[in-house]
């Protein structure tokens, strides 16, 4: 079967599912920010910290706190469905064509380095923080689409499959930051054993296994335990094990419709029963229909299909539940202006508007991208600023950054400042430039 751009239904149903889990994001912020400085605090941080669970076998040791295991397991899975979501979108969606990919792709690109670039203008001065650089380069899709969601049909589709396409090319950038640039120590030995087992499921894909329980043990025992081992990120693996999963049907579209047409014939024509029980010939047509439903199907799209719920309803509200109790002590004015929060706060709101206009500007002008159909640059300015909204990947990233719980925090102060700014002037811009409701 052809690749094809995700029907408009498709893609609907995609940024529904990331609007609803952007108000659950805002409602888990708003928790454990309470949490975290009520009279409880020391009962959110023994939960998340001291609270040890895993496993000892042998020499490998597995027995880590509850944060850990939710930024290195849970985040895996994340991950994991962000490969899954760049290798569908550069097959069949929005990155499948040099000439649909350019304009969000060149954006994300300025859209990462130019935060990168005014965060280490900040920090120069201060080499203990200049690590913090690929903190404001991230762009937290759930809260960017879940904003843009609040002004209804007076957004533009085009405008919305824009910004998602920007963000995941945006959060394949994150990946290769924190492949390169946030792996201290590696373990060589581990990384041989993880790129064995990789190359065993791409030669699984190559010869037609398309048992998603195989690629998931392969993957879970033997890529994912080897980086957890080696040193490098484990969510690296979650995008590498993507990368490997089938993503081919097993029978063309014009077989597929005329098998189907033959089995609905066929069930039509069996004689309805004096029950509402369906006949022995009606339940096994039923069968073929769905093991032809099964042929049809792609893995990639079905565990995309299956996992994005767990990750836009879970996953992701366990995670700021976890890493957004930012406890307060002293004075936060003085915390925001630490040049680490400076540093995220340019870096977010002005470096994303000003690298992603920029940048697309730029690709336009040379012809090699256009603006998508309905939509004006005033748009792409507020979609610009509300990539500002760093929040999930930024928190993520703030904790790989720096070592000391102090800077952490301040961090985590910065890049809440900057994703609330950059919230408000996103959204008094789209409302301003945006058409108004017939």
């Amino acid at each position: 079967m052809k690749n094809k751009p995700l029907p408009h239904f498709a893609i609907t149903r995609f940024i529904n599912e990331q609007t609803i889990g952007g108000v659950i994001l805002i409602f888990t912020t708003i928790i454990a920010l309470y949490w975290s400085n009520s009279s409880f605090h020391d009962s959110y941080h023994n939960l998340w910290h001291n609270y040890k669970v895993g496993f000892v076998w042998g020499d490998i040791d597995m027995v880590s706190s509850l944060h850990h295991w939710i930024n290195d397991g849970l985040m895996a899975i994340f991950f994991f469905t962000v490969g899954l979501e760049i290798k569908r979108e550069i097959m069949g969606g929005e990155l499948n064509s040099v000439k649909k990919a350019s304009l969000p792709i060149f954006a994300a690109i300025g859209g990462m380095v130019i935060p990168a670039i005014l965060y280490s203008i900040v920090a120069i001065n201060n080499p203990e923080i200049i690590d913090g650089w690929g903190i404001p380069m991230a762009t937290d899709i759930a809260f960017a689409l879940g904003l843009m969601a609040m002004f209804g049909k007076r957004v533009n589709i085009n405008l919305k499959i824009f910004l998602t396409a920007l963000a995941i090319a945006d959060d394949l950038g994150a990946v290769l930051v924190i492949a390169f640039f946030y792996t201290d120590t590696i373990i060589y030995n581990e990384i041989i054993t993880a790129t064995f087992f990789l190359g065993v499921l791409i030669i699984a894909n190559l010869a037609g296994v398309r048992r998603t329980l195989f690629y998931a043990l392969v993957g879970f025992v033997g890529v994912w335990v080897a980086f957890m081992l080696s040193g490098v990120h484990a969510t690296i693996a979650g995008v590498l094990i993507a990368l490997t999963i089938p993503a081919r049907a097993k029978i063309d579209e014009d077989s597929f419709m005329i098998k189907l047409c033959k089995l609905t014939s066929a069930f039509k024509k069996e004689p309805a029963t004096e029950h509402n029980l369906l006949s022995k010939k009606q339940v096994h047509i039923l069968s073929d229909i769905e093991r032809l439903n099964d042929l049809a199907h792609t893995p990639l799209q079905k565990l995309e299909h299956a996992l994005h719920p767990i990750i836009t309803f879970f996953i992701l509200p366990v995670f700021a539940l976890s890493n957004a109790g930012v406890h307060i002590e002293g004075s936060i004015i003085n915390m925001l202006l630490h040049p680490i929060s400076i540093g995220i706060i340019v870096g977010l709101l002005v470096g994303k508007f000003v690298g992603i206009s920029v940048f697309s500007h730029l690709i336009v002008r040379l012809k090699f991208a256009t603006l998508p159909e309905g939509v004006k640059w005033n748009h792409i300015y507020g979609v610009a600023f509300l990539a500002g909204i760093g929040f999930t990947m930024s928190m993520f990233i703030s904790d790989l950054a720096f070592a000391t719980a102090e800077y952490k925090q301040i961090a985590k102060v910065g890049i809440m400042a900057a994703s609330f700014l950059s919230a408000v002037v996103g959204m008094i811009w789209l409302g301003i430039s945006l058409p108004k409701q017939k």
